[in-house]
């Protein structure tokens, strides 16, 4: 396991749905038996912010005692904001390891490219943090995590010492159900929102909208993908990269440019 001049690791933690989240809680009690625990959290649910960052109003930081015996903080921003402001404010040196989450929601699939709480783990691993995202496929504030737990920490203790190539990090969603039959590394599935938005008027008379829609899994029943493997209660874990080049195309593209 990595450790530096002889300290426990170094765990930074966020989430997307804000400090006082129960799955955040669930996660830091499961890394503070794998090293050192710091928390930097939104103030505020940030859930679906994607990548987003923080240009043009400050930022706050304020130290939070919700956690006995843990360092933690609430920051204003949005979850990318909370990684960049641990790694260069909070940190006394350099995590181990960062893990975001446990995000009440799953973020498989296309998922992905909005989930606060993966971008949380994307900003630390562009700075060469080891990086983990963790969902629960459970949107309710009052999901059992109990059968998560084992999960959270053994993949996390396996990514301490086996760390990832840079570039790389770990999607990983967990079924909703006390019976997890396993653990399966896939790909992700591809999927997409089919939205419509729904015309309203408020009581002012003036018009609003409010996204609807339904998630459509693009996919066959190919068994190698994180919807199959949730569908069928096993934990998905996806290898990600935040490189969003399509090798694949380059030289065909060349040829026609």
């Amino acid at each position: 396991m990595s450790e530096q001049k002889g300290h426990r690791p170094l765990i930074l933690i966020s989430n997307d749905d804000g400090i006082t989240a129960p799955g955040l809680r669930v996660l830091v009690e499961e890394m503070s038996h794998l090293g050192e625990v710091i928390v930097v959290a939104p103030d505020k649910p940030q859930s679906a912010m994607g990548h987003a960052i923080t240009v043009t109003q400050p930022l706050r930081l304020k130290p939070s005692h919700i956690f006995k015996g843990i360092k933690a903080f609430e920051c204003s921003g949005t979850p990318a904001d909370c990684v960049k402001l641990a790694l260069d404010k909070v940190c006394d040196r350099r995590p181990d390891i960062m893990v975001s989450g446990i995000n009440h929601g799953p973020n498989y699939s296309i998922n992905v490219i909005y989930s606060g709480t993966m971008s949380a783990a994307v900003e630390a691993a562009v700075d060469g943090v080891q990086a983990i995202g963790f969902s629960l496929c459970d949107y309710s504030m009052e999901a059992d995590f109990e059968p998560c737990r084992q999960h959270v920490r053994h993949i996390t203790e396996t990514i301490l010492k086996h760390p990832l190539p840079y570039g790389t990090l770990l999607n990983v969603n967990m079924p909703k159900t006390e019976k997890i039959k396993g653990v399966k590394v896939c790909r992700q599935a591809s999927a997409k929102y089919a939205e419509n938005f729904d015309e309203r008027k408020d009581p002012s008379g003036n018009t609003y909208y409010w996204m609807t829609g339904k998630f459509i899994n693009l996919e066959s029943e190919d068994n190698d993908t994180d919807l199959w493997a949730i569908e069928h209660h096993y934990v998905s874990i996806v290898p990600t990269k935040f490189d969003l080049t399509s090798n694949s195309v380059i030289q065909h593209l060349k040829q026609l440019i």
